[in-house]
């Protein structure tokens, strides 16, 4: 199935001289988001992966069913004061300030191996800053996947030392 077929694209969104990459038209896609969830799951199936880590918001979207289909756990990565529990934090450059993200301090065990799921690779910060708290709690990231990638902004070559794989691929 081709993937990019169901992604609409938005001009000018949220700002002027920006191409939005909109995944709800996808998601809205029974066939689409189903094959966009077995493309990922067939990539990590044989990773042995513990747990899938899901940023907020659409990395919940598709890391739940990803983490479902593989029989591993899911953790959510929040913002800033989402979190009921005790958290770890990690602040991350945005392009006018800075923000927090958030994860419980037990959600990872030491050794566990993690894939994060996302819907966007960008400039790869977020990314960056989630791999930091995974690694802060002792997990080992064996792959970080997308369903987009803006090819452009070089957010692969920010991960360069993961194992990085994205369904569809634009140049901004």
């Amino acid at each position: 199935m081709n993937l990019k077929e169901n992604i609409r694209i938005i001009e000018g969104f949220p700002k002027e001289g920006i191409s939005f990459k909109d995944v709800t038209t996808l998601l809205s896609n029974g066939e689409a988001f189903k094959s966009s969830i077995d493309q990922i799951v067939d990539y990590l199936k044989d990773k042995n992966i513990d747990i899938i880590v899901g940023p907020e918001a659409r990395g919940f979207l598709f890391g739940t069913p990803v983490a479902y289909a593989l029989g591993a756990g899911f953790v959510p990565v929040r913002k800033k004061g989402k979190l009921p529990c005790e958290t770890i934090s990690v602040d991350y450059d945005l392009e006018y300030g800075t923000d927090t993200l958030q994860m419980h301090k037990d959600a990872i065990k030491p050794g566990q191996r993690v894939a994060i799921v996302d819907d966007l690779l960008a400039t790869g910060g977020t990314i960056e800053s989630v791999i930091k708290l995974i690694e802060k709690l002792g997990g080992e990231v064996v792959s970080v996947d997308f369903i987009i990638e803006l090819t452009d902004l070089k957010g692969r070559e920010r991960l360069k030392n993961y194992d990085v794989m994205s369904l569809v691929k634009y140049d901004i």
